[in-house]
């Protein structure tokens, strides 16, 4: 098999493939990013670089069996500003559909965030129309619908992208079980110079001399309410949302009868509440970072950004994922990022695929 993978990254395509064992002749990488291109050489080193999207010619790949895209949906994501193609880097998409339509692989597979409809609406369109042969995809009927599939059924990481293929009869996978406490590694120790305890310097850019004045479990202030989670079930105590200027209170550790362990996970935010503790507008009351905690035992989508996801444990400390723990909730090989600084291994794990998500998919084709 000969595969095209555009916006490559550090390969999590040729990851999922290789799960598979399906036999690739030619991997060919668009990337631009010397951080993911080291990782990718370091783990396949026969794969063909090629540079960027932009200078690639479709009529240098006629004999491409797979194209894989995962172009870049900051303009898209529900988090972001929602410019669409009005982002430059969203609408890179293009690009993708430029070499789509020329190259015309017997299967192809984009990869992006959840969207407004009307920019679902778009990308279903354009993509149909490199395909005009594929049932339902006529004049009147011209769409490749996407597949919406969380990461949390296959990871411990609750990840919803949707995925446009003309691979037939992709389904949702089944439901592994996979929480956040699976993953998390035992031996966890806090490396001050990478900053992984999250305390009330964390967004300030501390230095590496100011943490290393502390000591490695240092608890800080008290703790200090400002929500009430609403949506999350149980006691009171589950309920509460505390400022990242205060230690965590206690947790309750025991779950099934007070019998199982827990751990909790949740990203902080910036967050306007009432003295009810519900949400209100920014200009009502003054805005504040707090913890926001699941209601489940998954961890939020792995992003680059770090405190998007992070971890409460019972020593009553924040921490960040470790970059092992963010390779395991993408369903990344244990150190395949570790060619890298840690600050680049979070930055591509972020914006990797969730290689079983991938495997899953690609395994309906017929080679």
């Amino acid at each position: 098999m000969k595969v095209l993978s555009l916006f490559d990254g550090m390969s999590c395509g040729q990851l999922a493939l290789q799960r598979l064992g399906i036999k690739v002749d030619k991997y060919y990488a668009s990337e631009i990013d010397k951080y993911a291109i080291q990782v990718t050489q370091a783990n396949f080193p026969n794969t063909i670089q090629i540079g960027d999207v932009k200078a690639v010619k479709p009529e240098d790949y006629a004999d491409i069996d797979l194209i894989i895209c995962g172009s870049p949906c900051q303009g898209f994501s529900f988090a972001g500003k929602q410019l669409a193609f009005d982002d430059p880097r969203s609408a890179l998409f293009f690009e993708f559909i430029r070499i789509l339509k020329q190259v015309k692989p017997k299967y192809f597979l984009l990869e992006n965030v959840r969207m407004k409809k009307e920019f679902i609406e778009i990308i279903s369109q354009q993509v149909s129309e490199c395909y005009p042969e594929l049932p339902g995809t006529d004049l009147f009927d011209s769409k490749i619908e996407p597949i919406l599939i969380n990461s949390a059924l296959l990871s411990a990481q609750s990840r919803q992208r949707l995925y446009w293929t003309n691979i037939p009869n992709v389904k949702q996978p089944e439901d592994l079980g996979i929480v956040l406490k699976d993953i998390l590694e035992d031996d966890y120790e806090t490396e001050r110079d990478k900053s992984y305890c999250i305390d009330a310097n964390y967004f300030k850019g501390a230095s590496v001399e100011q943490y290393q004045k502390k000591s490695r479990r240092q608890l800080v202030n008290k703790p200090k309410q400002v929500g009430i989670a609403s949506e999350i079930k149980g006691h009171d105590i589950l309920k509460r949302v505390y400022s990242p200027d205060g230690k965590s209170p206690t947790l309750n550790s025991m779950g099934g009868g007070n019998r199982e362990p827990k751990v909790v996970s949740g990203a902080l935010r910036v967050r306007s509440k009432n003295k009810d503790g519900k949400n209100v507008g920014w200009k009502e009351t003054q805005p504040k970072q707090m913890l926001e905690l699941r209601k489940d035992e998954k961890a939020n989508s792995v992003t680059s950004v770090s405190k998007d996801s992070v971890v409460v444990n019972e020593e009553l400390t924040w921490r960040k994922l470790s970059c092992r723990e963010c390779e395991a909730l993408q369903t990344v090989p244990r150190d395949y990022t570790n060619h890298v600084s840690n600050t680049q291994r979070y930055r591509m794990l972020g914006n990797g695929f969730t290689v079983s998500v991938i495997s899953h998919i690609l395994k309906n084709m017929e080679i």
